[in-house]
């Protein structure tokens, strides 16, 4: 019998200590240290003598190696494949993040039913008759995908010797454990050494392997933060659980940009991909109602174009409220001053609301136009011409700045039916004639008297 052992571990950074003490001198966090038990023992966890893992690294010159685009998996999911970069890389180790209950078993169940691959989907936290149920909601009839319902690794891998599935998925990585290993499911430990084992099994099989991850309070994926730096990629599944709209952002990916998003519907077949986006972030209303602008954005290669709404009204207290949501607070602020300086409104005794429509944040300097529009519309009650819309920035000293790519924005734009496009005037445009209006506006004041006269 080998000899256990205890060991202290940080369950924040997963820093470790050989004795307890109150704070974490790695992340600096009190009281996040817990102690377990490690077995020391020979590690046999996935067997590297299979045929498919015989194969050596050797040194080549780099002018050697082929630089040829990497086989992707397509996994018929058109949103997806976008976060991913064009889909899942053999080989490679993926980790989907969420709130419990925001759909991320939905998700993946719903992607291994439609794969035309072999497709084992391992669940330690739901019974397959469960798993079963939800799967006829989704897709009745799926014959490539593979429930097991196991926790412990060297029963996974035995069944994974058997099956040779193309692609694993599990559900979730915190409910794994292995034998190596005293301590139990869900600890620092348990979660490393269990990744570390499906790492090596990925990269010896070419099998990618998608790992569904639990997150804390404060938002972060639950364990060591090395668990991070593991995976190839790390995948955020964000929304509120009281709308059907969730949104799926790359926030690490060594294959492609962490820029793009997906976005999906919930609904009771299943998570439905949105191709057009605009139909959930720009209200359905027919009414002219004031303080609501369309900016046109890009979240990677997709443009969109997104509702801001603000609403301006007379401070009851002594010091005026400042409020956004889905906007950065300090920016909005920033304009506010820009235009009491620069463009002469007393805004400094007023409330000032800010909301960004479909729950989604937005970080593009481009809406900044809109921003201002919505703002002075709802600060003089008077509505903005629907079939307008807003992509510049504004600087400091009252500048309307241009914004990188506005050929797609006008294009995407025109596409939706829009009138007219504002931008600055120091946009370089490409000598081709759009059936869209485009407005050039160099200062703020322009806005303000074309906008209102």
């Amino acid at each position: 019998m080998a000899k256990t052992k205890s060991t202290f571990f940080c369950q924040n950074c997963g820093a470790q200590f050989a004795k307890w003490q109150g704070q974490c001198t790695s992340c600096k966090e009190w009281n996040t240290i817990a102690e377990e038990l490690i077995q020391k023992a020979e590690k046999v966890a996935w067997k590297s003598d299979a045929p498919s893992a015989k194969r050596t690294a050797k040194p080549q010159r780099i002018s050697e190696i082929s630089t040829s685009a990497e086989q992707r998996m397509d996994t018929k999911n058109i949103e997806l494949n976008r976060v991913l970069g064009g889909g899942l890389v053999p080989g490679s180790l993926t980790l989907l993040g969420g709130e419990p209950g925001i759909g991320k078993s939905t998700l993946m169940l719903q992607v291994a039913l439609m794969l035309p691959y072999k497709t084992l989907y391992v669940s330690g936290e739901e019974s397959a008759q469960q798993i079963k149920m939800r799967a006829e909601r989704i897709v009745p009839k799926a014959e490539n995908c593979f429930i097991l319902t196991e926790t412990k690794t060297q029963n996974i891998f035995r069944h994974i010797a058997e099956l040779e599935p193309d692609i694993v998925v599990i559900d979730s990585i915190q409910t794994l454990q292995t034998d190596f290993l005293e301590s139990t499911a869900g600890s620092i430990s348990q979660i490393r050494e269990c990744t570390s084992e499906l790492i090596k099994y990925a990269k010896e099989t070419s099998t990618p392997v998608v790992l569904i991850g639990h997150i804390t309070k404060d938002g972060n994926i639950a364990g060591p933060k090395i668990l991070e730096h593991m995976v190839d990629t790390v995948l955020q599944f964000e929304g509120d659980r009281n709308h059907v709209y969730r949104i799926l952002r790359a926030h690490k990916n060594r294959f492609g940009s962490t820029n793009e998003l997906g976005i999906y519907e919930m609904q009771g077949s299943g998570l439905r991909e949105v191709n057009n986006p605009s139909e959930i972030l720009i209200s359905k209303n027919q009414e002219d109602l004031s303080g609501t602008a369309i900016a046109a954005t890009l979240e990677g290669m997709r443009p969109l174009m997104i509702e801001i709404q603000a609403l301006v009204s007379t401070a009851v207290y002594g010091t005026p409220q400042r409020s956004a949501t889905g906007y950065n607070a300090k920016r909005l602020n920033m304009i506010l001053a820009v235009l009491e300086k620069r463009a002469g409104f007393k805004l400094g005794a007023k409330d000032v609301f800010l909301n960004i429509t479909g729950g989604i944040t937005v970080d593009d300097p481009a809406i900044d136009l809109a921003v201002v529009a919505a703002v002075l519309s709802s600060n003089i009650d008077i509505a903005i011409d629907k079939s307008m819309c807003f992509a510049a920035e504004v600087g400091l000293a009252g500048e309307v700045r241009p914004v990188t790519r506005v050929e797609q924005r006008i294009t995407e734009a025109e596409k939706l039916g829009f009138g007219s496009i504002v931008i600055s005037k120091y946009c370089k445009l490409p000598k081709q004639n759009y059936a869209i209006n485009i407005i050039k506006v160099a200062k703020v004041h322009d806005v303000v008297r074309h906008l209102f006269g």
